[in-house]
Formats: C-alpha cells, sequence, structure tokens
C-alpha cells in the first residue's frame, strides 16, 4: 500500500437548495489538511485529497479515513488539528464526529 492513510474529503458541487460539501468550505477543508501533514512532514505516509460525492450529503462537509473506512460529519475547518493529531498520528478516531456508517 502507498500510503499508511488516505483521506478523501467530499468537495461534491450540487444545485441549491440542496446541501453540498463543496459549498461548504470542502476546498478549504482539503487544503487545511494537506498543510496540516506538510507541517508534520507526514505528506509521504499520508495522503489528503478532494472526492466527489462520498453519499454523505445530509452531514456534510464530510470525509472518510481509509484503510479504517471511517466516516467524518459536519466536518469544520477548526476539527482538522485534532483529526489529524488523534486518528491519523495516533490511531484514535474522533467520536464526536464519526457517522455511523
Amino acid at each position: 500500500m502507498k500510503f499508511k492513510k488516505h483521506v478523501f474529503i467530499c468537495t461534491n458541487q450540487k444545485p441549491a437548495p440542496k446541501k453540498s460539501c463543496g459549498e461548504e468550505h470542502g476546498l478549504q477543508l482539503v487544503e487545511a489538511f494537506k498543510q496540516a501533514l506538510k507541517d508534520r512532514g507526514l505528506q509521504i505516509e499520508i495522503r489528503a485529497q478532494r472526492a466527489g460525492c462520498l453519499d454523505a450529503c445530509a452531514f456534510g462537509p464530510s470525509m472518510v479515513v481509509y484503510p479504517e473506512g471511517t466516516y467524518y460529519g459536519n466536518v469544520q475547518l477548526s476539527d482538522v488539528e485534532e483529526i489529524v493529531e488523534s486518528h491519523l498520528v495516533n490511531d484514535q478516531p474522533v467520536e464526536r464526529l464519526k457517522l455511523p456508517f
């Protein structure tokens, strides 16, 4: 496996009035995760990238971490450091943001 962990952040855009992760700062989350990983020198082991629809629009902005398959919802820019430190570095998912699937 090329990466220890792979983070996919939804950046899907849907026409109004549907909720859309892209409209809810999906691209800003991608950049924030990339920067946080780079700041820690982890960009070789862990990849963060944008994704299309993760089929969790009602919970957006949403993301998923593989290989665990842990989905997170309502992710805010202020959550990035906690997810990186707790889940990506220390393998402890952030329970308050986990989705039930």
